[in-house]
């Protein structure tokens, strides 16, 4: 007997008219759907007069899930995995089933569609030739801030996934390290109330904390360019200048931080390790 086929097929981020004829024609032709949510993508299934047997195949049940998917493949039938939007496996359920199609020498084909990331990073005005994506910071503030700062070093653009409830606290803590870079902030992304904020931390605090907080967020952030880490090499020679003559390391910082135009928290930090 023939393995069926798994398509990892992309929906709609909002739009629905986003889906492509592809990922449409494979919808209706395969045997049964595998929903990360089948409640929110019957909603999709429905506009398009799409009626397959639906597998839930949510985050939470990932695991216990693969085995009846796995056999349903065995047995030839061919099956399609979506997310509630976007692409599966990229920050959403996915990349189990996938190792394990790939270890029972299934067949997997991608029909590819709208991200999130790809369509924020092309319209943010921030370098998109090489970039680095996050996804989901982690929720425990002790965690985020140390991956935070991690990404401080990185010198191409960053594009990181944040939810509602966390976007505000989440801003605040790039905003005091990433202290000066330019970001732009997208949030309800080809939905009706699409948003995209650009500036510069922390000035774009004011316009975040305006604006009404609603759906999920694409944060695209500048990465350390080459000028900036130059100016940090020459802010630590003056600061130390300054801090043999007497100065306080917070004060010095705080002045040098200024003059080069500068994140203060990542000149403090960089002063601490050159000890």
């Amino acid at each position: 007997m023939m393995k069926g086929i798994l398509y990892i097929v992309s929906t709609p981020i909002g739009n629905l008219e986003d889906i492509t004829l592809r990922a449409l024609k494979i919808l209706k032709d395969v045997d049964m759907i595998a929903a990360e949510d089948t409640r929110h993508s019957i909603k999709l299934l429905n506009h398009y007069g799409i009626k397959k047997p639906l597998i839930s195949y949510w985050k939470e049940k990932e695991k216990s899930k693969i085995p009846e998917i796995i056999n349903k493949l065995n047995e030839g039938n061919s099956l399609a995995l979506i997310s509630d939007a976007g692409t599966p496996g990229i920050s959403d359920p996915g990349f189990f089933l996938i190792n394990k199609a790939i270890e029972e020498n299934i067949q997997i084909v991608p029909i590819p569609g709208p991200t999130a990331a790809i369509a924020a990073l092309s319209i943010s005005g921030l370098p998109s030739d090489e970039f680095t994506f996050i996804g989901f910071l982690p929720s425990k503030k002790n965690q985020r801030l140390k991956k935070l700062n991690e990404l401080s070093r990185e010198q191409r653009t960053i594009v990181i996934y944040e939810a509602p409830h966390r976007i505000i606290e989440t801003l605040k803590e790039i905003s005091e390290i990433f202290d000066g870079r330019k970001v732009a902030i997208v949030k309800e992304i080809t939905k009706i109330h699409e948003e995209v904020i650009r500036g510069k931390f922390p000035d774009i605090m004011d316009n975040i904390i305006r604006t009404k907080i609603a759906g999920e967020y694409v944060l695209v952030i500048e990465g350390l360019t080459f000028i900036q880490n130059k100016n940090i090499e020459e802010a630590l020679i003056e600061l130390h200048r300054l801090m043999k003559k007497g100065s306080g390391r917070k004060e010095a910082v705080k002045k040098i931080a200024n003059i080069y135009g500068i994140s203060k928290k990542e000149l403090y930090d960089r002063s601490i390790k050159s000890i």
